[in-house]
């Protein structure tokens, strides 16, 4: 889903400013500048982020879009679907995305978890560029209906983006894939203000879902929003690791706390879903989808009025950040106890109350081929006190009772997921 609209008038994260504080500014401000001294220039420069702090201007009054964190009340949504999704084809970038099957050494009783299960590799290469299972797309599509039912039944306009064939070959002079689906708009796009800013994404298989969602983004812009696409990646080869380690957690661990994933720093990429917003305050991991590059361009597009700090996790394999550090409120975030984020003491520091979700009851026989069962603490905040929620993850619906928010329910029965 991606947040389009929210109540204007509401914090557009002010609160969060005042969470923040300089103290983090210092921290994380230039942090990804460091990494990257690409110019004298740039390394001479103050930081442009480094701005007086004030909310930005408002946006235009008739604007359809407007959006500047994950907590106001939600007034407009776009909602993915599942019809058409096919296999990724098995290459580089989708391989090297697994952690040997879940021999990672567990924290807190944690399970297997992964972007790709080695266990799936068979499937992924006798099925890739081939439509899913229909039985699993059939359910998906129906959860998904579900959750655009309840979202309606709660005010919220729904959007949806066009029916794509997915199966379909495409070649550029650097490589040759087929697609995957539009079920994940938060994957592609970010809300900043009354700008959409289009991802160029870093799977090949995802090079040409921006298709499914021009129609919604026209729509958008004619009526005033912004509409800002990211360079696009040639994806050529030199863009991934060749010889990123498949099986050793250990290589993966110790390459994530130099900051090395899958993807170089060939040319920028990035996936939307690697930043979250807070208001003038946006977070932002290096994942083995976002490299350096591409937090570096966004840092630079939304400057002066909006920081883009870099944090990090002890996660050999991140990719996403809704599942790992999910800012749910102005000052609150729930934190990941398997992936704890290595700057945490700055956020205490700086006021911000950090809540440590419950282990998730998806069984071990769900099938995950792109997922990890933290899905649980992947929610989608309706304002600061109503949630949508897993049904069936009830010691997580009785911790954001304790926060005294109330959860909104997508009732789907395990034997049907």
């Amino acid at each position: 889903m991606l947040r389009v609209r929210c109540l204007r008038g509401g914090s557009r994260g002010a609160e969060a400013v005042h969470y923040i504080a300089s103290r983090l500014g210092r921290a994380f401000t230039g942090r990804v500048q460091r990494t990257f001294q690409s110019t004298q220039a740039a390394a001479a420069t103050p930081d442009p982020c480094a701005a007086a702090d004030k909310a930005p201007d408002p946006v235009p009054k008739d604007c359809p879009v407007s959006s500047y964190n994950e907590w106001d009340p939600l007034e407009e949504v776009i909602v993915g679907r599942a019809e058409n999704a096919c296999v990724p084809p098995f290459t580089v970038e989708v391989k090297r995305l697994e952690d040997g099957g879940g021999r990672r050494r567990p924290v807190r009783g944690a399970r297997d978890e992964a972007n790709t299960y080695e266990k799936y590799w068979s499937f992924y290469q006798q099925h890739g560029g081939r439509p899913f299972p229909p039985d699993h797309v059939r359910k998906a599509v129906a959860e998904i209906e579900e959750m655009c039912d309840i979202l309606k039944m709660e005010g919220v306009t729904v959007r949806r983006p066009d029916p794509v064939d997915w199966s379909l070959t495409y070649k550029t002079p650097d490589f040759e894939s087929s697609g995957l689906y539009a079920a994940m708009p938060r994957d592609i796009l970010i809300v900043v203000g009354n700008e959409i800013i289009e991802a160029p994404m870093a799977w090949r298989s995802r090079f040409f879902e921006y298709r499914a969602y021009r129609s919604i983004i026209k729509d958008y812009f004619h009526r005033g929003a912004k509409w800002t696409a990211a360079p696009k990646p040639t994806m050529a080869d030199e863009l991934y690791d060749q010889d990123y380690p498949i099986r050793s957690v250990d290589d993966r661990h110790r390459l994530a706390a130099q900051g090395k994933f899958v993807t170089t720093e060939f040319e920028p990429c990035f996936d939307a879903a690697d930043f979250i917003r807070a208001g003038r305050d946006i977070f932002a991991q290096r994942s083995q989808v976002t490299n350096y590059l591409g937090i570096e361009w966004m840092r630079r597009h939304l400057a002066p009025d909006y920081r883009v700090h870099l944090v990090s996790f002890k996660d050999p394999n991140p990719m996403h950040i809704d599942a790992t550090f999910n800012i749910i409120g102005p000052g609150l975030v729930l934190s990941n106890p398997d992936r704890p984020c290595y700057q945490i003491e700055l956020f205490k520091k700086a006021g911000w109350t950090v809540v440590t979700p419950p282990m998730p009851l998806i069984p071990d026989d769900h099938p995950l081929w792109m997922s990890s069962k933290w899905l649980s603490m992947n929610v989608l905040m309706l304002d600061e006190k109503r949630v949508m929620v897993d049904a069936n993850e009830i010691p997580i619906q009785k911790m954001f009772e304790k926060l005294a928010l109330r959860a909104r329910f997508a009732s789907t029965p395990r034997s049907e997921q």
